[in-house]
């Protein structure tokens, strides 16, 4: 199937979507519990038990409507369903708490792993969305694998020492705002290593 173009209001609700959904949902039900086939689930696992499924759906959407899906998006889909399937089998929030330290620990990898054989992968999967010389994407792709790696340390020390409220800010608004910042901090580089206009 090949690639089509589908409107960014679009792909935006089918990417950011599901979290926000999760995020009202645990709003709502997050002080409450609920007793399923005689055994008492939290409103968190409930939460993920739906989240499963909608991010899957939201996924096979965006793949119908635009022909593909990136790799990253692929990694995160299969990581949801198994922490997400781990979290309400054994009845724990701490495997879905894992998954973003997971996620972000295996694309610093994989980065890294480029890297160490001197080329960038995320070159790979974002040479479209930003025009860089050779020497502005191995600058750039070491510079996320070191904030990938930040990410999944972050991510251990909020879920391991703070409570489930302050979890789900973080990856609701912290992330998002995390990642908004890095590419703010980028701006000498798109500019000394730009190809748009050269």
């Amino acid at each position: 199937m090949s690639e089509k173009s589908i409107s960014p209001l679009t792909k935006s609700i089918l990417e950011l979507g599901p979290v926000v959904l999760f995020f009202v949902a645990y709003l709502w039900l997050r002080d409450r519990s609920f007793l399923i086939g005689g055994t008492e689930y939290s409103g968190f696992v409930l939460i993920t038990a739906g989240f499963v499924p909608v991010i899957a759906l939201s996924t096979f959407l965006l793949w119908r409507l635009t022909g593909s899906v990136s790799k990253m998006q692929l990694v995160t889909l299969v990581l949801v369903v198994i922490f997400g399937g781990l979290t309400v089998w054994f009845n724990d929030e701490r495997f879905f708490k894992m998954k973003p330290t997971l996620i972000y620990a295996i694309f610093g990898a994989i980065l890294g792993i480029g890297l160490l054989r001197g080329q960038s992968y995320l070159r790979l999967v974002m040479d479209e969305m930003i025009p860089l010389d050779q020497a502005g994407w191995m600058i750039l792709t070491r510079r996320f694998c070191a904030f990938f790696f930040g990410l999944a340390v972050l991510n251990e020390l909020i879920w391991r020492t703070m409570s489930t409220d302050a979890w789900v800010n973080f990856k609701t608004f912290g992330l998002t705002i995390a990642i908004f910042a890095f590419f703010l901090v980028q701006g000498k580089l798109f500019r000394e290593h730009g190809t748009a206009q050269k």
